[in-house]
């Protein structure tokens, strides 16, 4: 089965809970915590509106998180400054096969 990696790419303003490199892996219907950097329900929840979609190949141009198909790209809720004061953090999402 596929599995989805989603990396943090970007930080705009301040996270406490992820550094860029962070990652989250979906393995099915696990999260492999054992690979996962760390979990946010700020980030969670956006995500995993996409996971099974892109785990089971669908295109990101087709759900409107890509411009090339390669990567889909995703972001957190939180709008960071002057709103709150973290920032969103930008996922490059991707599948690959199971080890």
């Amino acid at each position: 089965m596929p599995v989805l990696l989603m990396e943090v790419t970007e930080i705009r303003g301040r996270c406490p809970i992820y550094k860029t490199g962070d990652k989250i892996v979906i393995d099915g219907a696990i999260i492999d915590l054992h690979r996962t950097d760390n979990l946010c329900i700020h980030a969670l929840s956006s995500l995993l509106h996409y996971a099974v979609a892109l785990r089971e190949g669908i295109d990101p141009r087709t759900l409107g998180l890509s411009t090339d198909g390669r990567f889909a790209y995703v972001q957190c809720l939180d709008p960071g400054g002057p709103y709150t004061e973290g920032g969103t953090v930008i996922f490059r999402c991707h599948v690959e096969q199971a080890r």
